[in-house]
């Protein structure tokens, strides 16, 4: 599920590591930060519950066990998405708990050095050009995005939240074994959605510079922006819109009522 957000922290990795591999190796879960405690069960803010309208899920079968849920996930997203090729973007192992990691290093700064995420790397390196002697990310960097926008674009946010919600036991199992044992996804992800929603909308260009073998914003209110945030702000104006309105769906479904800033 939630490619849409999950998309977010692969995306800035590799954007602002134009050398970096593609590789999908093994999760290794990142230890929860110490500044984003998890809150205990008796606390939990946005329980979920069974969808009172839109479509049904895809299947009412018993789940299987998180180790052996890879086959249904790829199958259920494959029926979720209308068009884009989700098999050439999808890392197909341990999915589900990709996802969750990658979910909850969105609000943070900085991901270190494991590589947690459910999607395939962005093709080409960050595409930059000159604005009055700096350099900066080119207009034509947000083409670089368009496979994964065609995902979200076809994305169905009744559908997607409905089935969420059948296999949400998965969700909660992947989260309380990253380290959270008395921690609550849904809440944590609508954490990840109200902060990218909050990410500023930069309709200049963004000045970089390369860093060794990666680039960082040369702005330091833009580089100490979250994951998620960062992810918004080199999508391109025109990409932040569409992403953004999606997430407000997807919100809306899963939460209800305002969106916290």
């Amino acid at each position: 599920m939630l490619a849409i957000v999950a998309a977010g922290v692969y995306l800035v990795r590799k954007a602002m590591h134009p050398g970096a591999p593609e590789t999908s190796p093994t999760v290794t879960p990142p230890a929860p930060s110490t500044s984003a405690p998890a809150r205990a069960a008796s606390t939990i803010q946005h329980p979920i519950t069974q969808a009172s309208s839109g479509p049904a899920p895809a299947t009412t079968a018993a789940l299987p066990a998180l180790v052996d849920s890879d086959a249904n996930v790829r199958d259920a997203l494959a029926a979720l998405v209308s068009g884009g090729d989700l098999h050439a973007l999808l890392v197909p192992s341990q999915i589900i708990s990709r996802v969750v990691a990658t979910v909850d290093a969105l609000p943070r700064q900085g991901i270190g050095s494991t590589y947690i995420l459910p999607l395939r790397t962005p093709k080409g390196a960050l595409q930059t050009g000159q604005a009055n002697g700096t350099t900066v990310i080119a207009a034509a960097n947000a083409d670089r995005y368009a496979p994964y926008m065609t995902l979200l674009e076809n994305v169905d946010p009744h559908a997607l939240v409905a089935w969420y919600k059948h296999d949400y036991p998965l969700f909660q199992q992947a989260y309380r074994e990253l380290g959270y044992p008395h921690g609550y996804f849904n809440d944590r992800l609508i954490v990840a959605i109200d902060d990218m929603l909050a990410a500023p909308e930069v309709h200049e260009p963004i000045a970089v510079t390369r860093n060794g073998a990666h680039y960082v914003l040369v702005d330091p209110r833009l580089q100490a922006l979250s994951n998620g945030q960062k992810l918004m702000v080199r999508l391109g104006p025109g990409n932040e819109a569409q992403f953004k309105a999606k997430l407000r769906m997807i919100r809306e479904l899963l939460a209800g009522g305002q969106i916290a800033h």
